[in-house]
């Protein structure tokens, strides 16, 4: 909703002009709006989305995490994973469960 009045605004602001009390025109320090923001983001858009597909496609581990590539240990838990203090409720519930198997 923010960003629609936004929008609005900013397309009003750039048809009428801001206020002027002196009177003096302000029609020639007006730029129009459409033609160079419209361009603008019309391209941006695609250029954002091609930068990201290009990272993503030729070079997916760049931001990743080296501890996803240590070998997995099952008997253990990574000593990257911690938990977390708002978890240990349910971690409390869950040993209180007995274990069926043994």
């Amino acid at each position: 909703i923010i960003t629609a009045l936004v929008i609005v605004h900013l397309l009003f602001l750039h048809e009428t002009g801001s206020n002027n009390p002196s009177g003096i025109p302000s029609d020639m320090d007006k730029i129009p709006f459409h033609p160079y923001y419209t361009i603008k983001d019309i391209l941006g858009l695609p250029l954002l989305v091609l930068l990201l597909l290009t990272l993503v496609l030729f070079s997916p581990d760049l931001l990743g995490d080296p501890d996803n590539y240590t070998p997995a240990n099952p008997l253990s838990t990574p000593p990257h994973i911690k938990p977390e203090w708002y978890f240990l409720f349910a971690y409390a519930i869950l040993r209180s469960i007995p274990n069926k198997l043994g």
